[in-house]
């Protein structure tokens, strides 16, 4: 395994479309310095013919932070792989996992995985184009197959096209007949195939993702992979993030819940004099005190739609009240 201390990949935050936007990976990089964030898949369509700051903006908090890329034609994925340098990301991603029927009408997500030569070109195109590191997240396969080879051969096509960083979503993505959500719960774990490819790929950064909840389970993959990415688990009990810097070596950001919680008051204020109201950052904290006393009372009062109106010094300031 890469030396904990230096692997930029040991431990991250899925992109997860509707919920890693700027706001969220702001309040994830106060609970960890490590934790690599991703961006919510971006379609180069919407950079190419959108509105590219909405898309792209970000805090330079939030570093290092990688933008996640949906496309299939190399021209558009190398033209906003130099957009996302431009506007300051660490790492572009290229999108091979997402199992939606919207997603694949678009020709590309995990589609793309029957498609290796063609991914091999799109991340050549992007390599090309930029100066930081271009990195692939996919499945262990697609559909019902359940062939090692055929996740073998693609890591080892897209590999040889300059590739050297693979999250693997180890489940299969099933292209009909399950929703988005039904992917991520009803095909199979299985987690050997994503060791297996740290073994025959040792040279490559192998990174793990899918069904993992405990620190205990974080650990024991790490014995098997360089990294591990994590998801929804993250999400709802963001808390989790706050010892993630120790196990990269580091010592973890001293903040309590309330220091973080107050960071982000401030946060959302200044937020404010861009016309982002309060209430669209605080949806992503809903977790923070999970788990402890009056926690769903302090949500009852961040989420009642009757408070919109009222500062958020004065919201948290309720809330407290019912902790």
């Amino acid at each position: 395994m890469n030396d904990e201390t230096s692997n930029p990949w040991r431990l991250s935050v899925a992109p997860m479309m509707d919920w890693t936007d700027r706001h969220c990976r702001y309040f994830h990089r106060l609970l960890s310095k490590r934790a690599r964030l991703y961006t919510e898949m971006v379609t180069t369509g919407a950079l190419l013919h959108g509105n590219v700051p909405r898309h792209l903006d970000f805090d330079a908090a939030e570093h290092p932070v990688a933008l996640q890329l949906g496309g299939s034609e190399p021209a558009d994925l190398a033209k906003c792989a130099r957009l996302g340098v431009e506007w300051g990301y660490d790492e572009i991603n290229l999108n091979c996992g997402c199992p939606s029927e919207r997603v694949q009408r678009g020709a590309f997500g995990a589609c793309l995985m029957a498609e290796p030569a063609l991914v091999a070109d799109c991340v050549k195109a992007m390599a090309d184009a930029v100066n930081v590191p271009v990195t692939v997240k996919h499945r262990i396969g697609i559909d019902k197959g359940e062939s090692y080879e055929f996740v073998r051969d693609f890591v080892g096509t897209v590999a040889e096209a300059g590739c050297r960083v693979f999250i693997v979503h180890a489940r299969n993505a099933w292209l009909k007949g399950l929703s988005p959500k039904e992917n991520r719960e009803v095909p199979p774990l299985r987690y050997a195939m994503v060791h297996r490819l740290k073994q025959e790929f040792p040279d490559l950064v192998i990174s793990i993702n899918g069904g993992i909840t405990s620190d205990a389970q974080l650990a024991e993959q790490l014995q098997h992979v360089d990294g591990v990415m994590l998801g929804r688990e993250a999400y709802h009990h963001p808390w989790w993030l706050a010892g993630w810097d120790a196990l990269c070596g580091d010592e973890p950001p001293p903040r309590s819940r309330e220091e973080v919680e107050a960071a982000m008051v401030g946060y959302m204020e200044r937020q404010a004099s861009s016309g982002t109201p309060w209430h669209s950052v605080a949806r992503h904290m809903m977790g923070l005190y999970n788990g402890l006393p009056g926690a769903r009372r302090w949500r009852q009062v961040w989420s009642d739609h009757r408070l919109k109106d009222r500062p958020p010094r004065e919201v948290m300031a309720l809330a407290h009240e019912k902790l």
